[in-house]
């Protein structure tokens, strides 16, 4: 498999671009993963770039965007924190790689039992941490049930994962409120903004469509 060019990058709509991933996620499950030689798409890709998507995911080590989607050299941006949050530099490399660079889709991937939304639950404090986790809490603030502050906690891991999928959607509230440029983007149905949450259990992944 050949990496993309900036002609086949042109081809591919945000739909497409969206239906490929959700193929590659099945690759992936499947244990089918796409024949490709990567030393080769790095020669192809040394004169230049032309992925079709942008990922912001966790730094988790099990949530590698490339490896959940089967994607190989030059095919998506990657950005990662820690909770999957937007800032301005996160939305600025957006705006780089859709505008500039020419991307389909944005995709926010969450995913179950993250270590960041454990965190934020607790109220943990730690160095730079307490601050990262800070842009989290909004997140379990919005999650009403259980109301028991008693398990509103890690160890109640259902609690956890709703956390993780509102996060989700309250980053992509953020990115539409906080960037002009993606907003009009999508409004001109030049990009997807969309939402997902990667089943740590399982590598499949569940996207918020609609």
């Amino acid at each position: 498999m050949k990496a993309h060019t900036k002609e086949t990058q042109a081809a591919i709509t945000p739909q497409i671009a969206l239906q490929l991933l959700k193929e590659g996620n099945q690759r992936f499950q499947k244990k089918h993963m796409a024949d490709r030689d990567l030393l080769d798409q790095v020669k192809d890709t040394k004169s230049g770039q032309f992925p079709f998507a942008t990922i912001l995911s966790c730094i988790d080590s099990r949530v590698s965007s490339e490896l959940i989607f089967d994607q190989g050299i030059g095919d998506i941006f990657s950005a990662r924190v820690a909770g999957n949050f937007v800032n301005e530099d996160i939305l600025g490399s957006m705006e780089f790689a859709c505008k500039l660079a020419g991307t389909k889709l944005v995709l926010v991937l969450g995913h179950t039992a993250c270590g960041a939304v454990k965190g934020a639950c607790d109220d943990a404090k730690l160095g730079n941490l307490t601050a990262l986790l800070s842009k989290i809490k909004p997140a379990v603030a919005a999650v009403s049930e259980p109301s028991d502050e008693s398990l509103r906690n890690s160890k109640n891991i259902e609690f956890v994962n709703e956390v993780a999928v509102k996060n989700v959607h309250m980053t992509i509230d953020n990115i539409r409120k906080e960037s002009g440029v993606l907003k009009e983007m999508e409004d001109n149905k030049e990009i997807l903004i969309i939402g997902g949450m990667y089943d740590i259990n399982d590598g499949s992944v569940a996207f918020f469509e609609g």
